[in-house]
């Protein structure tokens, strides 16, 4: 029986709050996007593009993950895939909530 999903976490999504790159996640820019790798869990994260990327790094940078967006060129009608993969990296926590923000 496999051990209980670690790296999930309970805490919801909230695009409009301030999030930040887990302190245990590295960042390898690659040319396709980035790879993540999470060194308390072990989890591997692929980013797909270089898009996401300045979105993830810039995050610190911004209110919220909406403003990272704008900011990167993606306005708000063409968020929804990046709010996803976002949101999928909270899921993973790869992202957790800036404590300023909490």
């Amino acid at each position: 029986m496999p051990a209980p999903a670690q790296a999930r976490t309970a805490r919801p999504f909230e695009p409009d709050r301030a999030w930040r790159l887990h302190p245990q996640v590295a960042v390898r820019p690659e040319p396709f996007g980035a790879l993540l790798y999470h060194f308390g869990t072990r989890k591997l994260s692929f980013l797909k593009n270089r898009t996401i990327l300045t979105v993830v790094q810039s995050l610190a940078d911004h209110p919220d993950i909406r403003s990272a967006c704008r900011a990167a060129g993606v306005d708000d009608a063409a968020q929804a895939p990046y709010l996803h993969a976002l949101g999928v990296l909270v899921e993973s926590n790869m992202l957790v909530p800036r404590k300023d923000h909490e």
